[in-house]
Formats: structure tokens, sequence, C-alpha cells
């Protein structure tokens, strides 16, 4: 067997060559696989590149039949360029026809060829095409080659990213970084923002791909490895590191995967095949973000995220950026992209610049989603990959109502967006002449509709949209957004300032919910391997009585002369309300005696988001002045599917026979007790759901200040005493027989019901 005629060195500077000569696009992509067939002592070098409507398009050879260029295609999977696209892996056979996935294309001509070496063109762990070289003779090629094969497609990957082969394709590459790209994904806040992208964790952009001195390139890497582990190795042991727990096993593991000899050994053979320490590193991590991607283990997930963040780290050492990203100047017009992010970092940004939010991940009922949508963000989640389909500053387009991500949109999209802008305005203006219109139902059933708040900029809301108050005031924020603990006078000063703004009308605050995914950064914790379930909420305050108590101090001091509603989140069993009511108890009597002057009435009530409380509704309608459902909790721990995994979040059906039944059985014994229930999570906010907790006897409903107009012209069309007959039924039918959210669909479009 041969060896190659030329290193990678040598071709990957003939590429740069190439790259500068005034030429066109495909004559550019004919001289380059022309060259790699040169170097690599080829018979065949043909480049397959993903077009956007997801086929591989052969885009240029040398050695197949010219005449295939452009007119011969493959699917993801279909032959062997298919299945490396598929897998993002390396394929290096000596007899490519006898493989299974061998597809014979006959206008190629390659019948003929038996050695056969393709590798993925990768970027940021996307795959943008396939790179093959082939021979006649049945030969498995060296490490070496298959190595310089790699890098060079890595190269070919930042052209077609960056537009440098603009102009190849008659459709286009699936990742071109200059062309309007759409990424579906789940419409969670309704609206469109139009703005620029501002990437959330930036992406250390490398420019400098190919090396001028290999040896000064392999002396900046391990310069930079080594600060890169002496950092790591400062984080563990810093005194506020604890010596023992499951999160120390995960800062062993980070550590061990900064001193791995494979990871750095695949980066010095990057540097050694041509490329610069910059490329090298993003080379191996596209690799094995590539790799990891397509596992399915929750533990391999956890890992890529620790390989991206060493892989990040260490080019920041590298290009200069050791203490982080330089600091972006947040435009007037922001769209946030992120793979996730918490509730606490949404609202580190200037709240008065953002116009969207974009995330990979993330669920309706996130806490980053439910903050979003308080503060009229239009959020769509899901979006697959599309950190990696962005660069800071492009144009977007988010369309919270279809849940549709448009990348670099064209200006008739843009302008087509505009009009949608427009048209909502002129709906909202619509929903803005209900306001002051009663919540009745057409049979004369009154309905209250409150909204959720959490922030000084909600409080507007409440008279903009008509709402007869707030059902749920969300504490935490204020604790999640400062630096350190709120004082007694600081929590004074909001929950006084929120009372003020809504005046007559009431306003029920919910203690602290922390723990889980919120979490304040300084409050220390012990790390949970499910904090969802864990220490957090009623049972931190129970087990932390001063945060409690001075948490009930300072509402006391707000409410001085007014009504104060209490609730309590996630209540488990009717005794945390026994020790609630003594401690609130205590500090009016403190109150009282240091002759400060009382709420005019106390009221204290529970939050129903934990099944438990189901076996427990007569007791606790005894004790509460009022309950509230927190439908969010209350569905994932029904259905034991954590609402912040994207896997199951929508798995089950909130519309379902037993959820619903679940439901009717608290309003119900609410009813008989005298106690008023209130529901206050995501269900209450949507119409059609709204429509099924009206059938089932709910009168009284909280949400999202832009959802009160939607909801409210679905019951001023609405005769309760229609549905609810109709919907028993179906809830008492088998669970699996019947589609409940389609019933009610027809039922509304029978009786004329906007939705």
């Amino acid at each position: 067997m041969r060896a190659p005629a030329a290193g990678p060195r040598l071709l990957l500077r003939r590429l740069r060559e190439i790259m500068a000569e005034p030429i066109g696009a495909q004559e550019r992509l004919d001289m380059i696989v022309v060259e790699i067939a040169g170097n690599m002592v080829a018979e065949v070098c043909s480049a397959y590149v993903l077009r956007a409507d997801g086929v591989l398009e052969l885009f240029a050879t040398q050695g197949l039949k010219p005449e295939a260029v452009h007119s011969a295609t493959l699917r993801i999977g279909q032959g062997l360029v298919g299945v490396i696209a598929q897998e993002a892996r390396t394929l290096n056979l000596p007899d490519a026809q006898h493989h299974p996935a061998f597809a014979y294309l006959p206008e190629t001509g390659e019948e003929i060829y038996n050695g056969f070496l393709g590798v993925p063109i990768l970027r940021a762990g996307r795959t943008l095409g396939v790179l093959v070289v082939q021979n006649r003779a049945h030969r498995t090629y060296t490490d070496e080659e298959v190595e310089a094969l790699q890098t060079i497609a890595m190269v070919l990957a930042e052209m077609v990213a960056t537009g440098e082969l603009e102009g190849l394709s008659r459709t286009g590459a699936s990742l071109d970084l200059t062309r309007p790209i759409t990424v579906n994904g789940s419409a969670l806040c309704d609206g469109v923002g139009i703005g620029e992208v501002i990437l959330h964790e930036p992406r250390v952009v490398v420019t400098n791909l190919i090396a001028e001195d290999a040896a000064e390139e392999a002396r900046r890497l391990d310069e930079a490895i080594a600060s890169l582990r002496l950092s790591v190795d400062d984080m563990l042991s810093r005194g506020d590191i604890g010596a023992e727990g499951e999160h120390r096993e995960v800062l062993e593991a980070y550590r061990m995967f900064a001193y791995d000899r494979g990871w750095v050994r695949r980066m010095q053979e990057a540097i050694a095949n041509g490329l610069t320490a910059e490329a090298a590193v993003e080379k191996v991590q596209s690799d094995t973000r590539a790799r990891l991607q397509r596992q399915t283990d929750p533990y391999l997930w956890e890992r890529l995220h620790d390989f991206d963040d060493l892989a990040n780290r260490l080019l920041r050492v590298l290009m200069g950026h050791a203490d982080g990203p330089p600091a972006l100047a947040l435009p007037k017009d922001a769209i946030i992209v992120a793979r996730t992010m918490g509730a606490a970092e949404l609202l580190d940004y200037d709240r008065g610049r953002i116009r969207g939010l974009v995330l990979e991940e993330g669920g309706a009922t996130s806490h980053v989603t439910i903050v979003a949508r308080a503060l009229g963000i239009a959020t769509v989640g899901r979006a697959d990959s599309v950190v990696s389909l962005v660069e800071n500053g492009d144009r977007i387009i988010v369309d919270g109502d279809a849940g549709e991500v448009h990348v670099r949109p064209s200006t008739d999209v843009e302008t087509a967006y505009q009009g949608k802008i427009q048209f909502m305005a002129e709906r909202q203006q619509r929903y803005r002449l209900l306001r002051d219109k009663p919540s009745e139902t057409t049979d004369g059933q009154t309905v209250t509709l409150q909204v959720n708040a959490g922030l000084l900029v909600d409080l507007p809301h409440v008279e903009e949209s008509g709402a007869a108050g707030i059902g749920l005031f969300r504490t935490e924020l204020q604790f999640m957004i400062a630096s350190t603990m709120p004082r007694i006078r600081e929590q004074t000063a909001l929950y006084s300032a929120v009372l003020d703004a809504v005046g007559a009308k009431p306003v029920t605050f919910r203690t602290l919910d922390i723990g889980g995914d919120k979490v304040l950064p300084y409050l220390r914790s012990v790390p949970e391997e499910n904090p969802a379930l864990g220490w957090r909420a009623v049972r931190l305050g129970m087990d932390r009585p001063a945060l409690l108590r001075s948490q009930f101090r300072a509402l006391l001091h707000a409410a001085a002369g007014r009504e104060l509603r209490v609730m309590l989140p996630m209540v488990t069993e009717v005794g945390e309300m026994k020790v609630a009511r003594e401690l609130i108890g205590r500090e009016l009597a403190h109150f009282e005696r240091h002759g400060h002057r009382p709420p005019k009435a106390l009221k204290l009530g529970a939050m129903v988001e934990v099944p438990s409380l189901l076996w427990q509704l007569d007791e606790l309608m005894a004790i509460s002045d009022f309950v509230s459902v927190g439908s969010n909790d209350l569905l994932q721990f029904f259905n034991a599917a954590d609402r912040g995994n994207t896997r199951v979040a929508d798995r089950f059906d909130p519309l379902s026979a037993p959820f619903l039944r679940a439901l009717r059985q608290i309003v119900r014994t609410g009813a008989a007790a005298g106690t008023p229930v209130t529901l206050c999570g995501e269900l209450a906010g949507q119409p059609l759901s709204a429509l099924a907790l009206l059938g089932i006897g709910y009168r009284s409903l909280s949400m999202s200040a832009a959802s009160i107009g939607p909801v409210k012209a679905m019951l001023l069309a609405l005769d309760v005493s229609r549905l609810a007959p109709m919907l028993d039924a179906l809830i008492d039918a088998p669970a699996s027989s019947t589609d409940i959210r389609a019933a009610l669909r027809a039922f509304a479009e029978t009786e004329g019901i906007p939705l």
C-alpha cells in the first residue's frame, strides 16, 4: 500500500490558497476534491453536503461520473454515506460493496471501487455532510490517513458554516451560518419577538484554523492544558467544597476528564495534521459531541456537558479570555438563545431589552418558562441544536405561538412577522375591550380571574388586564435575583408596594418556594439526587423556622390594616399547616405586643401540589382558610414525570380522565367544606384547559396577565350547565376510552366558544 504523497499540513496550506483564489464556489470545491485525492493517493474523492431538506447531495467529485454532481442523492441512513451522516462516525472499509449498508447509485459509476474511507463533516457536533475517498484496490486506510481526512473535513465544515462556499447549492447546506434557517420547537410563551441573537453562553469562535508552526501550536496547547488543570485543581481545593458527598464525586470526575490522556492525544494529533491549537480543541470537541449526542444514557449526556465546559474553558485560555467570555452589550431587541438556563439567570438580564427566548431544552412548566411568561417574553423550547446554528448578532424571529424560530430570516419573512405583530396588537386591543365586563358565563356563573406575579414589573398588568387580584405572588423571585439574603425591611418594602399597587383587590402571597431548580447562591444546601422531591419549599421553612418567621414578620408589617393572605407551597401533610399556623400566630402576638398595627384579617392557605393531600382533603379544608391547586407540580408528581425533563414533560396529558378526577375531587371537597379553592397553575391560562376546569367546578383561576383576555373571551361564551354533565360523563368513563381534549374542542366548536 502506498503512503500519502504529501502530508495533511501541505494539503491544508493548499486549501488556504484555493480559498483565496477569485473563483466561484463550485469551481473552488471541485479544486478541493482534486487536491484531496492527489494528496491521499485516492482514485476518488467526493463531497456530499446535507441540504436543508435533510438530503445528502453529491456536490463535487474527482473520479466518479461528473454528471452525478447535484443529481446523486441519498437519504440520512441510506447507503454508506447516509450511515456516516446518521451516526456521525467514520467508516474505513477494505471491501465497501460487501458492507450491508452499501447502496449502489448507477449514475455515479462507483461499482468498480472497493477501498472506502468516509468521515462526517462536523461543526459543533452537527453533521453538515460527508467526505469520502475511494480506491479500486481492497485497502484499509491507515490511522494517519483517517486523521488527515477528519482534519480536512473540519476545515470544510467551517467553510460551509461561515459562507466561504456560499452559492454552492440551489437548496443550501444545512448549517450555512449565512443562510436563513427555520427551527421547529415547542411553543412555550405566546407572542412574537424580532431581534438579535445573544448567546447565553457564547461559543468561542475559532477563526484561525491552519497552523504555520506545528511545534509552536503544540507548545501553546501544552501550556493551556496545564493552566486549565491548575484551575480545576484550585476549584477542588477551595474551602467551601465539602470533602465528601456526591457533588465531590462529580467534581472529581470533571478533573479526571481534564487529565484524560486520550483527549489530549487527539488534540495533539490534530495539531500534527496541520491545525492550530484552537482548531484542534474545537475539532475534538465537535467529534466528542457528535458521538455523545447519539447516546441515550443520562450519565453520558451529563458527561457531554462536562466535555463541552472543559473545551470552552481551554479555548478561552488559548484565546486570552481565561476569566470568561468578553461581555456583550445587550441590544435594545435582544433574543436570548441558550441550551438551558435557570429562572434567576433570565432575571439577570435587562428585561426591558429582551424580546424573546429560545431554549434547546425546557418545557411549558419549567421555572424559566414561567418567569418568561410573567415577563411577557415570547419563548420557544426544544429547539434542537439551535445554539450551534446561530452566532451573536444574527437576526432572529421567535414565534411563541407556532413554536418556530427563524434564524437570519429573509426580508419578506421579517416583513410578514411585522404584520403578525401588528395583528396581535389589534387582538390584544379587542381583549382590552373586555376588561371591564363582568367575568360571567352565559348561564350566570361568576368566575374570578386573577394573575400570577412575582416582580414589581408585573403589577401594572393587574389593572391593564382587568384581573380581580393576584392569586399567586411568588415571593422567591426577590430572593433569587438578590446577591444576599433580603432583609426584613427589604421584604416589607416589596410586599407593601404590591399591596399598594392593587389597592382593594386581594393578593395571595406564597411563602418561599426555593430548592429544586430554584437555588439561592447565598444559601448553602447539600446536593440531592432528586431535588424536586427533596428539601424545598415549606420543608425548608419548617427546618429553618427563622427564615419562615422573618418572612411572616415582613408580611405582617406590609399588611398593617389590610387583609393578608398567605399560602404555603408543597404541603405534604396537614400537620405542616398546624405548625405554620402556630408560627405565624406567634409572630402576630409578638407584633401586637410591640404596638404594631395588625392586618385587618389574616388568612392562611395551602397549595395542593403533592398527591398525598388527596387523601387528607377533609382535614386540610377544615384547617385552611383557602386552598390553591398548583397544577404544575401536582401534575408532575401525579404522573412521576419531571416537568423539567423534555423527554417526559409532555408524555402525560393534564386533560386525561385520571388527573381531571383528582382536580374535581379537590374542588368538590372544598365546596362541601365551604373552603374557597383556586387553581393557579399553567392549566388556568389556556382557554381549552380553563374550559375543562370550569366544567368540573372551578370558579376561581389565576394565570399570567396575557392569558386573562383569551380565557375571559372563552367563558363569556360558555354555558357551564351544558358542559358539566358531558364532561363528568367523560371523566367517569374508563380512562382510555375517550379523548377528552378532542371532545372539548368539538364542544367549543359546536357552541361557538373561542379558543
